[in-house]
């Protein structure tokens, strides 16, 4: 006879948003396959887009919350494709500096247009998206502490016993 298990109420909202978000990112990321794209490289299209100042790597890895080389292979990919190129930094020769192609622009803006997924926040009143937008920024703020916690800076630790 197996135990039944109980979820408390944070318990539970958890596995609500989880399923409601890989929902809505299957849903986007077939909508993207018919452009070309992926969640992903639109988020590394995007980003190089808003940034404004050169970007390597390392700072798109931090800005989507990826382990570095996650983003170093989708780059390397997303190179092959003709979506992005990188440069040898002429000041620090170690570093890559990434950058659009056109083609990378292109898909940015069939990436804009492609709307049908994200516009199913339409369906929330102006309050609601005001609400919602408020309580993922102070999850997101929370999630951050707690990423922090549960992996810390490896640099924090003295270089010598």
């Amino acid at each position: 006879m197996s135990e039944s298990i109980e979820l408390n109420a944070n318990q539970k909202a958890w596995l609500r948003l989880e399923t409601f978000v890989a929902v809505m990112e299957r849903a986007r990321n077939l909508e993207l396959a018919r452009i070309g794209l992926n969640i992903p490289q639109a988020g590394v299209l995007y980003c190089l887009k808003i940034s404004k100042e050169p970007m390597t790597p390392m700072k798109l890895a931090r800005m989507m919350h990826k382990q570095p080389h996650t983003v170093s292979a989708l780059v390397h990919r997303m190179e092959t494709q003709g979506l992005i190129s990188t440069k040898k930094d002429m000041k620090r020769k170690n570093w890559l500096r990434v950058s659009l192609t056109k083609k990378g622009e292109e898909a940015l803006k069939r990436w804009v247009a492609a709307s049908e997924v994200p516009d199913a926040m339409g369906c929330l009143t102006k309050r609601e998206s005001e609400e919602l937008y408020a309580i993922t920024k102070k999850l997101h703020n929370k999630s951050l502490e707690v990423l922090r916690r549960m992996q810390p800076d490896p640099y924090t630790e003295p270089l010598f016993w």
